[in-house]
């Protein structure tokens, strides 16, 4: 099963075509999409999308990003929203040390009670862990949680082993199409192909033939070959690997079934 496990089809630039996204990447095979919010605002949008389209599946969070615009109100919603709403993760949660100019306090006070949050309601998290990785891991130990995904995974195989010991799956996407792109490529080779889920964090981190447009869904399609022609299997083998491991991840996944 093909499944795209992180797009944020809400964005707005999808608006006007997002119904033929969705059935461009149902047509190349893709079977499931799973849409993390980023606040509070974007929490409506996400469950209307997935209400709407069977395949579409929800996740809650406030992303580090947007951290600075949110407030404890913001997190007793997100409670509140998970007590009414069918989500498969909480997410997309963490730590973003890339960008500076982002109050890193403030993150990690927003990243720990979220982690509570899953805690509380036994779901898996759907982790950013932008240069960051090695804070994300110490603090998954100190809260930990049902697993989940590390999204975007751009870390060293020692971190990597890391956050599989503590459950989660590693996502691989766009990267792995730029050859210049050397310790991604030889990580999604060497890893352990049940360690790795597929996205795409449409329409952001366009592929290496789609810059200048945004990134789509369907691409993912395209992962699956990549990621078969650098392990030297399948690409059937990788996506029913791939999709065995989403819903391992996210095991709301399941009951889609």
């Amino acid at each position: 099963m093909l499944i795209d496990t992180h797009i944020h089809l809400d964005a707005a630039e999808f608006d006007g075509i997002r119904v033929k996204v969705l059935n461009d990447a149902r047509a190349a095979g893709v079977n499931a999409f799973v849409v993390p919010a980023v606040d509070r605002e974007s929490f409506g949008r996400v469950v209307t999308l997935a209400s709407e389209h069977p395949d579409i599946h929800p996740a809650l969070g406030i992303h580090p990003l947007y951290v600075g615009q949110a407030s404890a109100d913001d997190l007793e919603y997100l409670g509140q929203a998970l007590e009414r709403i069918k989500c498969v993760a909480v997410g997309e949660i963490g730590l973003d040390h890339f960008v500076e100019d982002v109050d890193r306090e403030q993150q990690l006070k927003f990243f720990t009670a979220q982690l509570r949050i899953a805690q509380r309601f036994q779901l898996p998290a759907i982790l950013h862990i932008r240069k960051a990785q090695d804070t994300v891991l110490k603090q998954l130990r100190l809260h930990p949680v049902r697993g989940g995904i590390a999204h975007a995974f751009n870390g060293s195989r020692q971190q990597a082993d890391a956050f599989i010991t503590l459950g989660f799956k590693l996502g691989f996407g766009g990267a792995m199409s730029f050859e210049g792109s050397q310790r991604i490529r030889r990580l999604a080779t060497e890893l352990p192909l049940e360690s790795i889920v597929l996205e795409t964090d449409a329409p952001d981190m366009r592929p290496a033939w789609g810059q200048g447009q945004i990134n789509i869904p369907a691409n993912i399609a395209r992962y699956a070959r990549i990621l078969a022609e650098l392990r030297g299997v399948s690409v059937d083998e990788v996506i029913r690997a791939t999709g065995v491991n989403a819903r391992a991840a996210l095991p709301g996944l399941m009951e889609w079934d």
